[in-house]
């Protein structure tokens, strides 16, 4: 009786669906499936189950193809359908499921209340699961109820009471009795009515309410149908059972053979019906092959749609990428051209600045070296000629002091070759003591001024002779005790210098200068060494430039030291350093044999002087004289072009920077005459700036004014023996 209460409701569901799609507008191809559908339902009534399931595994294939939730779900439905009437419970439960999962996607509530109504019939009736089986009812039930569909609601209720009377639970299962009684009218058809009728008449036997029993059970097998046999022969059990509770055994007798009569005609219909089954279970393995074929290939052509669109996305968010880098870097390329521009016009003002700088820095050191070369001079005369003062701290102080400014004249003036790491040191030969000697005679001015007093203590240990850059350290101690004595009254100043370590020749010494004076704030500290930065200073107070320790610092770098600064405010200030010094005996031996060379010779040579200025040509003319060589003087190119026609020298010693003609182009015209005297530069302009041009003019070397005498000689000996030599 369920199986074909259960066909009704397929049947129902099918029309309301097939209502449902042909009212929407869709593609010809859909109109195609709904057809195929539509064959397949058909084949399904006429239990031609092998057409059915061929018409459905079509559609199912279209519908993947179309991707349409919808179409698929009823495919996998009407498969459904087909293998629960055959018997293949578990093929049943398989696509009802995959039916149930699509009808979801589609949210089609008409079609979930089906497929759950479905499900509810198989697992109540065929797999005997009762609970899971009136879950799904309810279910199904709750669908129906949304949607208002009035004859399925009392189909599904019917068979929830069946249900519930099933299994004796007559108090679950009386509410939805109430309610198909309420709504029978909605049931219309015979094999419903049947079921209501001995349903009711089980209740009223549950109750012991035999009248009303007896009523509902006559009504149920009175009726008489072929197409009703399953439920007339339920009704015949259910009222044999009754009559036999109250006693009417004759009575229970005869149901209960009417019960057996159309019982074994439908045994025979299904023994018909399983033989037809039989030769139709390996066609319908085959057929679920194919449909799990067909969803294989289908998630397989999900899968590789997906994996499509995962590309094409991820193709777009690349080329939107690679868009934003190519207009950031068009963008990029157009700031960097503005600020090459930029930069470039900022080189170019930095280029004239340096330019500029550079001049600058030329002409304030020619106009310094200048006099400073006039005054060195002159206090070397003063010496050689007034020998009494041989022993005068002041005139010792005095050429110290001008050759102590022109080595800073020319630190300050070239700081940024310092920067640059371009000053070379020189290796000289000194004592120590001598050096500081001189340093604290020449600085007594300032240390009598504040009324200081300078201690010194050198260590006994150290050499006598060193070999090193006796005046960068000079200006280095130089600097920093000036500084002391300018920032302490009424004190002390100490110079120490101790040995610290000896490393094969060298000896490095730690220097100390130290004094008792006003101090300087440790917030101070880290700023004194830069340039132009003065700290402490009253209005009283020395002025300086603000230079010193800048210098200094710079210095020791050079030397490859550090500085370090102790100090308190009011306590006084301490620097130290250590500076590695070379003692080698036979390096100094030759050295001062160098210095002290008899600067007398055996020839006399002629030298032409060519100086406007007349200190310098005082200066020049007087070491020339002493050393009995023939010296001529004149002011100008012009004049030296003259005296050349007319006479011979064995050198001529050029001045650069003279009036009407400088000396470059002096002494290319001296070549182009001929003439073939070397010809040396002495200049006051830095060696390094006219080295390229003094060569090309033809001169043979260059003296920096002002120069240590030995210097020169060796280079006019040289030149003027390698000019004998040579014609």
């Amino acid at each position: 009786m369920l199986r074909y209460r259960f066909s009704l409701l397929i049947l129902i569901f099918l029309n309301i669906f097939c209502l449902e799609l042909s009212a929407q507008n869709h593609t010809v191809s859909v109109e195609k499936v709904k057809n195929l559908i539509q064959e397949a339902c058909d084949y399904l009534d006429e239990t031609n189950y092998e057409k059915s399931l061929k018409k459905s595994g079509i559609a199912l294939q279209y519908a993947f193809d179309l991707k349409n939730d919808t179409l698929i779900s009823r495919n996998y439905n009407i498969i459904g359908i087909n293998f629960h009437d055959l018997g293949e419970i578990n093929k049943a439960v398989f696509f009802y499921k995959k039916a149930l999962f699509y009808a979801e996607r589609s949210n089609i509530v008409s079609l979930r209340m089906m497929i759950t109504s479905n499900l509810g019939n198989l697992y109540f009736f065929e797999k005997k699961m009762y609970n899971t089986g009136i879950t799904y009812y309810k279910e199904s039930l709750k669908f129906g109820r949304q949607q208002k569909y009035s004859k399925e609601v009392a189909i599904t209720n019917l068979n929830i009471v069946w249900s519930y009377f099933k299994i004796e639970n007559y108090k679950a299962g009386l509410p939805y009795l109430q309610y198909i009684n309420k709504h029978k009218d909605d049931l219309k058809g015979k094999s419903n009515d049947i079921a209501l009728n001995f349903l009711n008449g089980m209740y009223y036997a549950s109750i012991n309410d035999t009248v009303n029993a007896d009523k509902y059970f006559l009504k149920a097998v009175s009726v008489k149908s072929k197409d009703d046999k399953p439920d007339l022969a339920y009704a015949h059990l259910e009222y044999s059972k009754f009559l036999d509770k109250i006693g009417r055994h004759k009575e229970a007798y005869d149901n209960l053979v009417i019960y057996n009569q159309i019982t074994s005609e439908q045994y025979s219909e299904e023994k018909l019906k399983k033989a037809s089954i039989a030769g139709l279970n390996l066609e319908l393995d085959e057929y679920k092959r194919q449909i799990e074929k067909i969803e294989s290939e289908k998630t397989s052509q999900s899968q590789s749609l997906k994996k499509s669109r995962i590309i094409v996305i991820l193709f777009i968010l690349i080329s939107f990428i690679l868009l934003f880098l190519i207009v950031t870097l068009i963008k990029n390329i157009g700031l960097k051209k503005k600020h090459n521009l930029q930069l470039l016009k900022a080189k170019e003002i930095a280029e004239e600045a340096s330019l500029l700088k550079t001049q600058f820095i030329s002409t304030i050191s020619h106009e310094l070296r200048t006099p400073l070369y006039g005054v060195v001079g002159i206090t070397n005369m003063l010496l050689e000629e007034h020998k009494e003062l041989s022993q005068s701290q002041h005139l010792s102080a005095l050429k110290f002091s001008a050759r102590y400014l022109l080595s800073l004249v020319n630190d300050i003036l070239q700081i940024n070759k310092i920067e640059e790491n371009k000053v070379v040191l020189e290796s000289l030969t000194f004592n120590i003591s001598d050096e500081i000697t001189v340093i604290k005679n020449s600085l007594s001015f300032l240390s009598q001024k504040n009324n200081n007093k300078i201690n010194v203590a050198i260590d006994v240990d150290i050499p006598e002779y060193l070999i090193g850059d006796k005046l960068r350290l000079a200006q280095i101690l130089m600097n920093l005790v000036s500084n002391a004595l300018k920032f302490t009254k009424d004190g002390e100043v100490e110079i120490i210098v101790r040995l610290d370590r000896v490393e094969g020749k060298f000896y490095y010494l730690d220097f100390l200068i130290k004094d008792n004076g006003v101090g300087i704030a440790a917030v101070d500290q880290n700023k004194i060494f830069e340039k132009f930065v003065q700290v402490g200073r009253k209005e009283e107070d020395y002025q300086g430039t603000g230079l010193g320790l800048s210098i200094v610092k710079r210095l020791l770098g050079l030397f490859g030291s550090t500085i370090t600064l102790e100090s308190d405010l009011g306590a006084g200030t301490s620097f130290s350093f250590i500076i590695p010094f070379e003692h080698d005996p036979l390096k100094t031996k030759k050295i001062i044999e160098n210095i002290e060379v008899d600067l007398t010779s055996s020839d006399i040579y002629k030298i032409l002087i060519v100086e406007d200025n007349q200190i310098n040509q005082l200066v020049t003319k007087k070491i020339i004289e002493k050393n009995n060589f023939i010296c001529k003087v004149v002011d100008d190119g012009f004049a030296a072009l003259k005296i050349l026609e007319t006479e011979q020298f064995d050198l001529i010693l050029m001045d650069i920077n003279m009036p009407l003609m400088n000396g470059f182009e002096t002494t290319k015209r001296i070549r182009q005459i001929g003439i073939k005297t070397p010809v040396v530069a002495l200049t006051a302009f830095d060696k390094d700036e006219i080295t390229d041009e003094a060569i090309s003019a033809g001169m043979n070397d260059i003296i920096v004014k002002p120069f240590e005498p030995v210097k020169l000689f060796k280079i006019l000996n040289y030149l003027i023996n390698e000019a004998k030599n040579a014609g």
